[in-house]
This record gives structure tokens, C-alpha cells and sequence, in this order.
């Protein structure tokens, strides 16, 4: 392996590993706010975030020449609002004891993505992509069918929000940072005027008063932009394909903690459909193995 791909691995894979670990950890750690409020933090502090690095790499030019396109804004103003409902989702899953639920939409999205991509490109869908999909149909309806209420509904807007944000990025080439920052422009008004009513009828946990709780709560930004430096660092060196496999540290660690640490509900049925999607997920890497 050349230096490149190894600097691709590591990139990838602190990546992942601070979605599936330090990010649980830090948001389920400031749940205790809320997770309205969170999600307000999580938006407004991102696009500090992404207007500080767009000055510090100076791609200011990049930006104007991406919101020049009405093209390019209709698609980023969409794609804002599905990664607003995925970081919704995730937080409430947080916050309310649903990590192994986030964690299911996790491995699902991928293989999601694989049907989405054959639906609206027309890609290829061979035996194993398709058998991954008819699979990770099963465990939903199985889910369905015997428990209702043990539906992850929130895992299933997780993996859908993820899948068809992925989608519509897919169209429109937009440097990841910059097409994050204009979507986090497009969030940022909404999220400031959540804000000043949380702050009006006193709700709020972000005050001068606390400057611990308040720098601890502006960290809210970097947890989302750094993971996601180092994840799109390591997919422009060493492709879709070997990240993809890589990607499954997220929902691995996200499960093992709602699990053993967090000690969250893990039903039968849910067992079950975890199975279902766990060997649905193998042959899917196996697959992308295989190509690559």
C-alpha cells in the first residue's frame, strides 16, 4: 500500500471513529440541556465553524462561485434541510436513550444509498446488492409485522435523511466544506431565532454566567466539522469503495455503547432484525471488497 492509501485508512477511520465514539459521547453528555437547544448549538456553532476554516483556507472565491448558481442553491438549500433533520433525529436518539436505534439507521444507509443510486442512475445492482437490499427490507418489516412500537423509526430518518442528503449532493459538484457552509447559512437564521425565543422565555443553558457549560456547548461545531474533514480527507484518497467498509466503525461503536454503556432496551425482535441487517451488511462488504 503506498503512503497515500495508509494516510486514507487513518483519515477515514478517525473519522468514523469520532462519529461512532467521541460524538455520542460528547452529545449524550450535554443532553441534559435539551435537545432543542442542542440542535440550535449544533447549527449555529457549525457554520461559525465552517466561516472561520473558509477564512483560514481562503476559499472564500470557491464559495461565491458555488452561490452564483441558482442551481447549486436549490440543490444545497434541500440537502440543508435533510442534514438538519438528520442532526435533529440523531440528537433526539441521544438525548432520549435511542442510540442502537441511531446505530440501525447507520448500517442501513449505505446499503439504501446502493438502491437509491440504482433507482435515480440507473447504477448497477448486481446479485449481492440486491440481496443486501431485499435483506434489510426483511428486518424492517419484520419489525413491523411483530412490534410496532419497537419500529426505529428514528433509525429509519436517520439512514433516509442521510441517503437522500447523499443524493442530492451527488448531483451538484460542491467541495463538501463549502457546500456544508451554505447549507449552514441556509439553517443559521432559523436556528439564531430559536435561539433568542429559548433565551427570551428563559430556557436557555448557554450564558455568560456558565462560560464552562457555554465553551463546552460552542465545541457543538468542531464535533461536526472535524469528523467530517477527516472522513472526505480519506475518501479523495482512497475512494468510495474501501470507506464505505470503513464507515461501519460509526454504527458498531454507536451500538456497542447504547448497549453496554448506556444500557438502552434491546428487544428480541430488535435482535433479530440486527442479525438480519448484520449478515445484509457482510455481504455488502464482501461485495465492495471484491470490486476494489
Amino acid at each position: 500500500m503506498n503512503k497515500n492509501f495508509n494516510n486514507g485508512l487513518i483519515l477515514t477511520s478517525l473519522g468514523s471513529f469520532w462519529w461512532g465514539f467521541i460524538g455520542v459521547i460528547y452529545f449524550e453528555y450535554v443532553s441534559f440541556i435539551g435537545h432543542i437547544e442542542l440542535v440550535v448549538h449544533r447549527c449555529l456553532w457549525t457554520a461559525v465553524m465552517l466561516i472561520l476554516t473558509t477564512s483560514v483556507f481562503k476559499k472564500w472565491n470557491i464559495f461565491i462561485n458555488v452561490s452564483s448558481s441558482l442551481r447549486n442553491l436549490g440543490a444545497l438549500f434541500i440537502s440543508g434541510l435533510l442534514i438538519f433533520i438528520n442532526w435533529a433525529v440523531w440528537i433526539y436518539a441521544v438525548a432520549t436513550d435511542r442510540i442502537i436505534d441511531a446505530s440501525f439507521g447507520y448500517f442501513i444507509m449505505p446499503i439504501i444509498s446502493v438502491l437509491l443510486g440504482y433507482i435515480f442512475f440507473k447504477e448497477e445492482l448486481n446479485k449481492k446488492r440486491g440481496i443486501s437490499i431485499i435483506l434489510v427490507l426483511i428486518s424492517i418489516l419484520i419489525l413491523i409485522f411483530f412490534n410496532l412500537k419497537s419500529l426505529p423509526w428514528v433509525g429509519l430518518i436517520v439512514a433516509l435523511s442521510w441517503a437522500f442528503y447523499n443524493l442530492v449532493r451527488k448531483q451538484i459538484n460542491v467541495d463538501t466544506d463549502i457546500g456544508l457552509l451554505i447549507e449552514s447559512l441556509f439553517i443559521f437564521p432559523f436556528a439564531l431565532v430559536s435561539f433568542y425565543l429559548i433565551y427570551k422565555n428563559g430556557f436557555n443553558d448557554f450564558d455568560f454566567s456558565n462560560p464552562g457549560l457555554s465553551i463546552f456547548l460552542v465545541l457543538a461545531g468542531p464535533m461536526t466539522v472535524i469528523p467530517l474533514f477527516l472522513y472526505v480527507r480519506g475518501v479523495e484518497l482512497i475512494g468510495l469503495g474501501p470507506t464505505g467498509m470503513i464507515f461501519y466503525i460509526t454504527p458498531t461503536l454507536q451500538f456497542i455503547l447504547g448497549f453496554f454503556y448506556y444500557n438502552e432496551d434491546f428487544s428480541f425482535v430488535k435482535f433479530v432484525s440486527f442479525i438480519i441487517i448484520w449478515i445484509a451488511v457482510i455481504i455488502y462488504l464482501k461485495d465492495l471488497y471484491e470490486i476494489n
